[in-house]
């Protein structure tokens, strides 16, 4: 058993490795509790702190656990679960192969088995878009893109690297977060899996934990962040034509509105932000928006759904994740949920970070 395959279980030849023990996943929740409740930590842990936990002390639980993991956030069913669970394990691989390079000559003293960029590009069969260069490495554009699609913050935006020859220049920290996002699209890609109905039985009381680990984090909190990159499209494209001074149907101004009440911003920050569109008279502004939030009216407004938007024409710009929500503001959430806590910058305190 490697321990290799233990602390990373999304490598290929990890399933391999499984694969070669010749135990069925419905063998191992039927005798083995070690590993199952190491599989309910792994998930617990990526709830509460983003990562997967310390691993076990013994590698074939640690490797074992990954699976049944798996199969565990596959019957619970839920799409910010699994969209957790999906992040945390890469960022725990990631912390893991950061840790690895920085300890990179204790490490080889110990004769352990190292996981290196190489071996992971091979993994994902793009070692033949990057190269090393003297100052970190170079991407093609191409990979880059599709791996910095759901990176959030001015310095991932093409415009905004260093381009040449149709590569992308990187510091060699910079391609670690893109393997990572390697890493989990990896894992997501796969979920949920299908699962016999003797697994699913076996797991039942997995499965409880789990929903009630979910219901005491209340995912569906109470949103008070302002990140515009995170808007969905619609809103994006709404808040872009307010901007712009373009002239907006009354459904769309509603739209943006709601919405913008909806994720905390006050009716002063609203008017601010809505000023420079020279159809949008101070006035008129600070009435809608109090009647939307109820201050003025008996009826605290909504945003409208994804399928009303798309009545009205509003929805424009769908991207993989509108395929799988149906309200503006679930779309919101789930992008909060995927960003680093520690990098988000909420649009209020950028502004006052320029005044």
């Amino acid at each position: 058993m490697k321990q290799l395959h233990a602390r990373y279980p999304f490598l290929q030849s990890a399933r391999e490795a499984v694969e070669a023990m010749d135990v069925a996943i419905v063998e191992i929740v039927q005798t083995d509790e070690t590993v199952v409740e190491r599989a309910i930590e792994r998930i617990e842990t990526a709830l509460d702190e983003g990562v997967v936990g310390e691993p076990h002390r013994r590698d074939r639980v640690e490797l074992l656990s990954y699976p049944v993991a798996r199969v565990i956030v596959s019957l619970v069913d839920e799409h910010a679960l699994t969209r957790k669970y999906a992040n945390a394990e890469a960022r725990t691989a990631q912390e893991r192969l950061e840790y690895d390079r920085t300890q990179s000559v204790e490490l080889k003293s110990t004769q352990r088995e190292q996981l290196t960029v190489e071996t992971l590009l091979s993994e994902f069969d793009i070692e033949g878009a990057v190269r090393e260069t003297p100052a970190g490495y170079a991407v093609d554009v191409g990979t880059y893109l599709d791996l910095a699609a759901d990176k959030r913050g001015d310095e991932w935006r093409l415009v905004n690297r260093k381009l040449s020859d149709g590569e992308v220049t990187l510091e060699s920290t910079e391609l670690l977060v893109l393997i990572r996002q390697a890493v989990k699209q990896r894992i997501d890609a796969g979920l949920p899996l299908a699962v016999p109905d003797e697994i699913a039985a076996e797991l039942d009381g997995a499965v409880r934990r789990v929903n009630e680990a979910l219901a005491d984090l209340d995912l569906m909190r109470d949103i008070d962040t302002v990140v515009p990159e995170l808007f969905p499209p619609c809103m994006r494209a709404l808040l872009d034509d307010v901007q712009k001074g373009e002239h907006l149907e009354h459904h769309s101004r509603f739209a943006i509105a709601s919405f913008l009440t909806s994720i905390g911003m006050t009716t002063d920050e609203i008017v601010d932000l809505f000023q420079v569109n020279p159809g949008f008279g101070e006035e008129a502004t600070r009435y809608q928006v109090d009647h939307i939030r109820g201050d003025t009216s008996p009826t605290e407004y909504s945003t409208p759904s994804c399928a009303t938007m798309q009545s009205y024409g509003d929805c424009v710009n769908m991207d993989d994740l509108c395929e799988t929500i149906a309200h503006p503001m679930a779309y919101y959430e789930a992008k909060l949920d995927d960003a680093d806590e520690d990098e988000l910058v909420d649009w209020r305190e950028a502004q006052a970070g320029e005044s």
